[in-house]
């Protein structure tokens, strides 16, 4: 069972991530991607893989303080293999919370097939973002 983002998330929403685990500096995301997900290869385009490792290294980092927001400030991404696209066998996202400060987090994650091979793995940098009185829930990059 899928756990609760705890906030609003739109475009995770849109693009069907779920929340798998997150807790103390570790989260697992599932996403299935759909055919406009993919690349003229047929396989999960770049830039949906990039959009996912982005998002579980910010819910990663945002599971050790959970009353902020993360932004993203940078990020590297390398790609080992395609990402198959393949209806009932989502891609597994696992995220590492490396090391924090008062304000930052430097995180890691990686995308898995179905067969748990790697396909691909990113590092990046966030900065927490406190939530302003009377604002609403800060959304995960």
């Amino acid at each position: 069972m899928s756990l609760d983002f705890g906030i609003p998330v739109p475009f995770v929403q849109h693009l069907g991530f779920t929340l798998e685990k997150f807790a103390d500096g570790e989260s697992e995301l599932r996403f299935a991607p759909r055919p406009e997900h993919c690349n003229s290869f047929g396989v999960t385009h770049g830039g949906a893989l990039m959009t996912f490792l982005d998002v579980v290294m910010a819910v990663a980092a945002r599971s050790v303080q959970t009353d902020s927001g993360v932004v993203t400030i940078e990020m590297k991404t390398s790609f080992m293999r395609p990402a198959p696209a393949t209806p009932g066998k989502p891609l597994a996202g696992r995220g590492r919370l490396l090391h924090r400060t008062r304000s930052m987090a430097f995180v890691e994650a990686s995308v898995f097939d179905a067969e748990n091979r790697l396909c691909a793995q990113a590092t990046g940098t966030f900065k927490y973002v406190p939530r302003a009185a009377g604002q609403g829930p800060l959304p995960t990059d």
